[in-house]
Order: C-alpha cells, then structure tokens, then sequence
C-alpha cells in the first residue's frame, strides 16, 4: 500500500507557455500597480454599496449634474499635461467618475469631445494619503465654487432637472450592484489579488495573439476585477492598451448576456495555453447575479474591519478558504475511460473531520479537458485535501484498496503561483488544486452539559472535598462548558440553582428564589485537578440577573452588558408563541432586535428539488413542518447608520444552546440570550425542553471524527450520495450535527443517577421547573 505523499508537482502550465513565465515583455505592460489600486477599488465599491444616499434618484441626479457641470471642468484646469492632480472628489461624483470610466470608449469620445483630451485619475490608494486628497480637493473646490457645497445636499422633493445626460445615468444605474460581484472577503486579500494580477496578464496574453476568428472571451471573477480596475485609471488604460484596442473589445462587458458556447472557448483557449482549468478557486465564471442570489449560499462571511472579541484571549478566530480540485486524465488513461473498474479518486482532508471521505470514479473524467471535481469550504486547521487513488475490491466503493496518494497543503498552496498547485496521481491522473486566501469567519460555539459547581466555581466532587479538607461546598450551580470550533473550551456558564451547606447525609439544600437563580459566564477553560474533576476560571465576563416582569412579559433578565431582554409567550400557541424584545439600557439609540427563526443570510431556502444544487439543502427540510425547523432558532439583527435595515450578526439555537457569531457581535451576549431563553421557557412550560437536568459532561464526538463546520460543501457539488448533515451549514440540521452522543440514553434514563452531594432531581426541578 502507498503511502501520503506530496506527490510530483506537475509543470503548473506545460502547454505553450506557464502563467509564471508571462513577463511585461510576453504582453501588455501595465502602467500602475494593480493589486494596490484593485484593493482600493474593492475598498471603495464597498463604501458606495453601503452609502444610504447613492440609491436615491434625486441624489444621483444630481451627482451627475455636478460631475458634468463641476467636476470634470475642474480637474481639466488642474490637470498639467498627462498627469492628473492629487485630488479626489466627494463620493457621489467619485461613483459617476468610475462608472462613465468603465465604458473607455464612451469616455475617450466624451473628454476629447469637452476637452481635447482624455482626464486622467489620480493613483492614490493609501488611505491618509486619500483623505488628504480629498480636503485639499474641498478647499480648491469652495473657492471656484462658492455658492456650490461640496457635499451633495440634493433634496428628495426637488424636481427632476430639464436636461439630464442619458448617457451617464444609464452607466451609473447599471453598476449600481456591482459591490455583488466582489463582496467576498477574500477579494481584499493582497495574496489574492497577486494571483488575479497574474492571470490578468495570461488573459491579455492570449487576447493579444490568439483571439483571431473567436467570437468574446468571457473574464472569470478575479480577472475582471484586475481588467475594471485597470480601466478605472483612464489615462493608464488607454495608453497600455493602445495596440490592441481591437482585441479588448472581444472581452464581454460586466452585463452583457454570455454565451455558453463563449465560456466554453475560453476555457478551452486558456487550456491550451497553459494547460490549466481557467476557473479557479475565488474565480468563478457565474456572471448571473440573479442566478447567484437565487442560490443560498454555503458560508456567510463578509468583510469585517473589528473583531469584539478580541477581548476575550481565550476565543480563537476561525478562518476559512475556497478549495477547488480540478482532474484531467493522461493520454495512456483513454481506455479507462470505459472500464467502470479502473479505480475512483477519493477526497479526504488531513486534519479534522476524519469520516469525510468523497469518491469520484476515474471513468467520470475527460481526456481533452479539466473538470471540476470538488468545490469546497475548509477551516485552515484542516491543513489540506488527500487525494487518493483507490480500486475498487467489493460492492460499490467498499472493500478498496489504496493505490496512491497525495497532499495538498494550504502552506504550500499561498506560496504556489497564481494560489494554484498540479500534481499526479500514479502518473496517471492529472489534479490542479487552488484555494483563497484564508479569511476569518464567524465564530462558532456550543454549550455542552458539565459536572455541578459550588459557589467558587468548583465541581461538587469528593477530589475538591479531600482538597479542602473535607470543608462542605456551598451552592450548587448547573455548569455548561463552551466549546468552539475546534473543541477547545472557551467560556464556562455557570446557574444558580441552590444555597446551603451539604456534606454528605448532612443538611437539606434549600432552593433559591428566581430573583437569586443568577447565571454567569467565566472566561477560560477549568483547571483540572484529577481527570475531568476541576474548578472554573476565574474571571467572570458576563453575568444575566433575572428581573420581575412587566404584566405582558413572561420574564426578563438584565446582563451585564447593559442589555435587557424580555420574554413574552402565548400559552395557546406552544413554543412557537413565544416573542423577544432586547434593548440596551446605556445605549437607548442603539437599535437591535430577536427575530424567531433563521432568517436574512441564515434562511434556508426552498426551491426546485430538480436542481441538483438544492438536494442536499433541502433533504431533510422537505420531512418537517416549517415550525418545527425553525423551532429554538433565534436571528439577532442589528440596526445602525450604515445599516439602516438591519443586519444579521448573529444565530442562536436557545434549545441546543448553539451560537453562530460575526467577529463584530459580542459572543458572550449571544450566550447570555441563549441560556437566558431556554432557561426562560423551562420555567414558563414546566419542561427541561433544551436538557437543563443533565448534570455531567456527555461523550463527545473524537474531534476529528464528525467536526461541525470544518468542511462545507458548496451546492454545487452536492449530491444525492452525499447526504452528511456534516459536509453542510450546521443550522441545516442542526440536531443531527450537534446533540451529544449520549443527550438521547441519559433523558430516557430516568434511573440515572447523581451523587447526593450533587443534590438530587428534586432540587434542580424545583430550581427550574417550581
């Protein structure tokens, strides 16, 4: 049997020439530096997607007019020969600025029309330098122009102007999604946008001598992003494309309609050059924004400049890639091709979720062309992808035996050229690998029962007795470690449910009042004293007091955090009457609210089951009601100036007491409304509805073996062989990912029993459930 091994990389681009080897000489020279600008150029696509006033009509309007009137005559009188002055106008004429650049052909005719020449944009990209751009813009702008403010202060009541060029609001309005485009966070990434100036430049390589008698080429995502930021800078991109003004024109615009017959060319044109799929990871050819939109996504992560918890040393960020694997069979494997017994192809990853295992027969792939195989999410800590080569030895893929194998690592993969790595399998079959740059993305967290604690925050054990010299422990509190992504323990929550001495047969626990049954949460992991017997961490980050309620309240709770929640429930409607209201008493402006539910990016959507990519979504959705899936789900939505209509920073399951956190969302709220529902409802419908009763720590999944959010499939390459609630978002099915192994055995067990020094059933079902 083989072993894992790197394998033999492959010549990355063996056919006429390699990507690494297009030089400025090879093709076009570009005059500016195109991952800086590209970044920028995301940076600012970001700020106009966000702008409440840009989508207004009025607004645009009149943008246009001052862009026209304004603008344009200014930067020609500060512009000295070829070189555009370091300014930078206000937002709304910056947005018409790029969008009437974004048509070159239209622009050229209208400067030199107007002006006798093409006006040039400045190269500014770094950020203090920009805002020093942008003053000194305003200060020029107020003398030419005293009776004009800098700012648009257009009115919404104001009517429309006479005249209005057509031209520009008709460029401006179709690029007004275009943040869509580009809105993924690792688009930022300078790693990436190295990699996407590289195939920008293959791109024009093969435009510039290979596109006579084709029809278009059509630019993946990454090199359209290069090739808009490239004609954003006006001046630059008329003079670096001077000699081939002709072939740019056979690159399809942003929105025009693609063919299926021009994606296929171009694939096979740059195959043939470099001998490379042209897709890669973090560079699709989907141009549909409504096809993608109609589409759930698999991962939702955006960018995100603050992380809340970096407060708290003990949660580790969790960061994800883009993978895909593309294969291509040898000639010698032609016959193969036919023999359903030649062998499959295995995925694996090399650290984490050891059960994953996706197989691809041999016989499924091309000789003449690379096919995507894999499309996949993974956690950096998984390292990896294995690829192995297997025979098939029984029934299906059962029985096999490995014939070789090979690594791709993500250390290996950011060093590689363009994010992409080829290999062979057995010399036989031909795999490229190409990742993203990792980026963080949202936390993820669950609570896990653990053993009971006293009032110091040590576990009721006769270990902590001898310790103290058999001095009684005080208290007894119910114990929920917090787990993260990788098992490792954040946070451990800490209820209140008895007061008194207990020495063993010694005295009576006696049951606190709802106003005393306080929660907390502790920073850290325990400090273990003898096997899974410790005492908590110290530091207490977050506390929730439970507060008489109002008469159309059912409960409510006051968190340290400053934040109030507030519990409603119709008796007459179960578990899905129930209604939340949260509002924080320090920050009165600030505005948030608990929607029941997986809602916004968190909606599991229904559509066709005939699409392919909707099987594994919706298998399981298709077997419940639809109040029965969104059962103990809760939405946390925020409001705020660049988010007027909310945004969704976190889900919460309150029956599971799971938690999915953006890094700008404070987790240990986000615990604290968990615990504090399901606390809540146990007492309101006298049922332990999310297994509060459970008093010791459960058998865990091995990490490794089953880990929740380690590897995502995207829906593209979903199947019906592939059914693991595993391989998808965690809120898919969230029970069959995340309940304990033994969750069922104990709560059907009512015989199980606890030492009488933890205090018996009666105590916590008086505590809970009075």
């Amino acid at each position: 049997m083989s072993t894992i091994r790197n394998g033999a990389d492959i010549s990355v681009g063996t056919g006429t020439r390699s990507l690494s080897e297009i030089s400025e000489q090879a093709t076009i020279r570009v005059s500016i530096d195109l991952v800086s600008a590209a970044r920028r150029h995301v940076g600012f696509l970001r700020t106009v997607a966000e702008s409440q006033c840009l989508p207004h009509k009025s607004t645009l309007l009149e943008a246009i007019r001052r862009y026209d009137e304004l603008w344009m005559p200014l930067i020609c009188d500060l512009t000295v020969g070829s070189t555009p002055p370091m300014v930078l106008p206000p937002l709304d004429i910056e947005w018409v600025w790029y969008c009437h650049t974004l048509n070159p052909v239209m622009y050229k005719q209208y400067c030199e029309s107007r002006f006798s020449k093409i006006i040039g944009k400045p190269a500014i990209f770094d950020e203090e330098n920009a805002e020093y751009a942008l003053m000194r813009c305003r200060e020029i702008w107020n003398r030419r122009y005293p009776s004009e403010t800098f700012e648009n202060e257009s009115d919404a009541d104001v009517k429309d102007p006479v005249f209005v060029n057509e031209d520009l609001l008709h460029e401006v309005s179709k690029q007004r999604p275009l943040y869509l485009k580009f809105s993924e966070p690792h688009m930022s990434e300078v790693v990436y946008l190295i990699a996407a100036r590289q195939r920008y430049k293959g791109f024009l390589y093969i435009l510039q001598r290979l596109t006579d008698g084709c029809s278009r080429l059509v630019p993946t995502s990454d090199i359209l992003l290069m090739w808009l930021t490239h004609q954003s800078y006006p001046t630059v991109y008329a003079g670096d494309v001077k000699e081939m003004e002709a072939e740019m024109g056979k690159v399809v615009g942003v929105w025009e309609t693609v063919k299926d017959a021009e994606i296929e060319e171009t694939k096979k044109l740059w195959e043939r050059v470099f001998d490379l799929p042209y897709e890669k990871a973090g560079g699709g050819l989907d141009m549909d924004l409504e096809r993608v939109a109609s589409v759930n996504p698999p991962v939702y992560w955006e960018v995100s400049d603050t992380d809340v918890n970096n407060r708290y040393k003990s949660m580790v960020p969790r960061f994800l890639l883009e993978v895909c694997v593309f294969v291509r069979l040898n000639s010698q494997m032609k016959a193969m091709q036919k023999d359903k017994k030649s062998g499959f192809l295995r995925l694996r990853v090399v650290r984490c979720h050891r059960e994953l295992k996706i197989n691809k027969p041999i016989s499924n792939f091309p000789l003449d062309s690379w096919k995507k195989a894999w499309h996949l999410y993974c956690e950096f800590g998984t390292r990896g992808v294995l690829l192995e080569h297997r025979s098939p030895g029984g029934r299906c893929f059962k029985g096999s035996s490995l014939q070789d194998s090979i690594a791709f690592l993500w250390n290996d993969l950011l060093r590689a050229a363009s994010l992409t790595l080829g290999r062979e399998v057995d010399q036989q079959v031909r795999v490229v690998a190409s990742i993203t740059p990792p980026v963080q993305a949202p936390y993820l967290l669950k609570c896990v029962p653990d053993r009971v604690t006293d009032d110091s925050g040590a576990m009721i054990s006769d270990v902590i007795l001898r310790m103290n010299g058999y001095r009684p422990q005080e208290g007894r509190w119910l114990s929920r470690t917090v787990l993260d992504h990788a098992g490792r323990e954040c946070f451990v929550v800490r209820i209140r449910v008895g007061g008194g001495f207990w020495r063993r047969g010694g005295e009576t626990p006696s049951v606190v009042q709802w106003e005393d049954r306080v929660m907390e949460i502790r920073e850290g992991s325990w400090s273990y004293v003898a096997g899974s017997i410790g005492k908590a961490p110290e530091k207490v980050v977050g506390t929730a007091i439970p507060k008489e309620p109002s008469e159309q309240w059912k409960a409510m709770w006051y968190f340290s955090t400053g934040d109030e929640l507030m519990i409603r429930w119709e008796s007459s409607s179960a578990i899905s009457g129930l209604s939340f209201q949260l509002k924080n008493l320090s920050f009165p402006d600030s505005s948030v609210t608990l929607l029941k539910g997986r809602k916004m990016q968190y909606e599991v959507k229904k559509i066709s089951s005939e699409s392919k990519n909707e099987e594994c979504q919706n298998k399981e959705v298709e077997e419940k009601g639809e109040d029965e899936e969104e059962e103990g789900f809760v939405t946390l939505v925020r409001f705020t100036e660049e988010d007027p209509n909310g945004r969704a920073t976190a889900l919460l399951n309150w029956k599971l007491l799971v938690v999915e956190v953006l890094p700008q969302e404070d987790a240990v709220l986000v615990l604290l409304l968990c615990i504090s529902i399901l606390r809540s409802v146990s007492e309101m419908i006298k049922e332990d509805v999310g297994s509060l009763l459970i008093r010791r720590r459960l058998k865990e999944a091995k990490l490794g073996a089953r880990d929740w959010g380690s590897v995502i499939l995207h829906p593209s390459s979903c199947s019906p062989s592939i059914s693991s609630p595993y391989l998808q978002p965690w809120y898919w099915n969230a029970e069959a990912v995340l309940v304990s192994d033994g969750a069922d055995h104990i709560t059907r067990q009512p015989a199980f029993s606890y030492s009488p020094a933890e205090g018996g059933d009666k105590l916590y079902k008086r505590g809970i459930i009075p």
